[in-house]
């Protein structure tokens, strides 16, 4: 736990928040970058880095194919997001209107000019999921299977299994 209350685990990435050099680090590390807004004493934040994330399967895919950034929904770091608008964590989630966390926020290699990180976004997933559908997630996004297919189907297809 970091002095602001949230998860620290150890494939967290520390950056300065200049969303464009992250991206830039995480191609040049051969990863996809990933946002994740959270806050302190987030119930839902604690489930996912205590109970899904630790799973070796999770675990195994975020170290081997994300760049995790994280920006706390009430934090006063500057941001500097895609477009060059520099803000503070809470009015940068407050612009790309994060209303829950965790928000996990993927991007694609390449963003184009101009564009906030949200709309730049590959996929975007709010909240807390269990393990099954948070790995469909991380290897949908890893797979580029946006690309073919709806998430729902993909999972469907590859995860649902009935219990």
């Amino acid at each position: 736990m970091g002095d602001d209350g949230l998860h620290k685990p150890d494939w967290l990435k520390e950056t300065f928040l200049d969303l464009r050099e992250d991206l830039a680090d995480a191609n040049a590390e051969g990863k996809r970058m990933l946002i994740i807004v959270e806050q302190r004493g987030c119930i839902y934040c604690t489930r996912m880095h205590e109970k899904v994330f630790p799973d070796p399967d999770i675990d195994a895919i975020i170290r081997e194919s994300f760049f995790v950034v994280q920006i706390n929904l009430y934090g006063d770091l500057e941001v500097t997001d895609f477009d060059g608008t520099v803000l503070t964590e809470k009015d940068t989630a407050r612009r790309w209107n994060t209303v829950f966390t965790p928000t996990m926020i993927f991007l694609p290699e390449e963003v184009p000019e101009g564009v906030m990180a949200i709309q730049a976004a590959s996929a975007v997933m709010p909240g807390a999921f269990e393990r099954g559908t948070t790995l469909a997630m991380f290897t949908w996004v890893r797979d580029k299977e946006y690309e073919n297919i709806e998430f729902q189907r993909y999972f469907a297809e590859n995860f649902y299994s009935p219990e």
